[in-house]
């Protein structure tokens, strides 16, 4: 399908992005990569009346060690995140999990800012970065604030970004080691995950995130709680869809959706235990 029609405006920097979001209010939206947002416009299921491009701020794009955490600039490439020595090193779980973002082309384009800022539930990279307790840098017209992973996605394709703020930078605290593990349950390897799991223990603290379980990303918290508490990976397992509210649709159906939740904790904890 065709797009309904829109403006389009390029811009330089990020203080001129905000800006121009400031000037068109809600009827504006960014662009990056566009794997996010024009499939929606194409199905006129977003209509924004002026498009702002950012995919052309190379300042965004960079992976640095910043203390205890790892920086990643917004406009860092998928493709970037996968091969970044700095995270195979510090964050292997979050370079592993871009590598199974869609295909080449895909990941050659597509920001992980974008992925992130558009709060699908389908995504594997926001509930990857959930896991790992990461904090997102938003930058508006009067500074920037920290948003922790937990507080950032409110709801479908709904985020604690206000209208005419952007984000700018992903931190992920270093792993030090821990184990990890990422499954991915899907049809075709390009597809989105019918059910996905990104884990992490390191003794008896963990972190497991869940794709598409809800209208949001899912941090199972009961699933750390139990391991935190001594229980075997069997019985944490056991707890992964306590926090999920999935959908049925033709691919799966709640209770299958459930299941696969459950099955692919118990694998991802097993490898992260190791």
């Amino acid at each position: 399908m065709i797009p309904a029609q829109f403006d389009y405006v390029r811009a330089e920097s990020a203080e001129e992005a905000i800006s121009l979001i400031g000037q068109h209010g809600d009827e504006a939206k960014f662009i990056a990569g566009g794997h996010s947002l024009l499939p929606l416009m194409k199905l006129r299921l977003a209509q924004p009346s002026v498009l702002v491009d950012i995919g052309r701020l190379s300042d965004l794009s960079y992976i640095r060690e910043d203390g205890d955490h790892i920086a990643i600039g917004a406009m860092t490439r998928h493709m970037d995140v996968e091969t970044s020595d700095v995270l195979k090193q510090h964050a292997p779980l979050l370079a592993h999990a871009a590598g199974h973002v869609g295909d080449p082309q895909v990941r050659h384009r597509g920001t992980i800012g974008g992925s992130i800022a558009h709060s699908d539930s389908a995504s594997d990279l926001p509930a990857t970065t959930l896991a790992m307790g990461a904090t997102y840098v938003a930058q508006g017209p009067n500074g920037t604030r920290e948003i922790a992973a937990g507080d950032f996605f409110e709801g479908f394709l709904t985020t604690a970004l206000a209208p005419d703020e952007m984000l700018t930078e992903i931190r992920v605290p270093k792993m030090n080691g821990a184990g990890w593990s990422f499954q991915k349950f899907n049809r075709r390897a390009q597809d989105w995950a019918i059910v996905g799991v990104a884990a992490w223990r390191n003794g008896t603290e963990s972190g497991v995130g869940l794709v598409n379980m809800g209208s949001v990303p899912i941090l199972a918290t009961s699933v750390s709680a139990a391991i935190a508490s001594g229980a075997s990976i069997e019985d944490a397992a056991a707890e992964a869809a306590a926090q999920a509210d999935p959908t049925g649709d033709l691919n799966a159906s709640v209770e299958y959706r459930q299941h696969l939740a459950r099955v692919l904790t118990k694998r991802a904890l097993t490898i992260a235990s190791t």
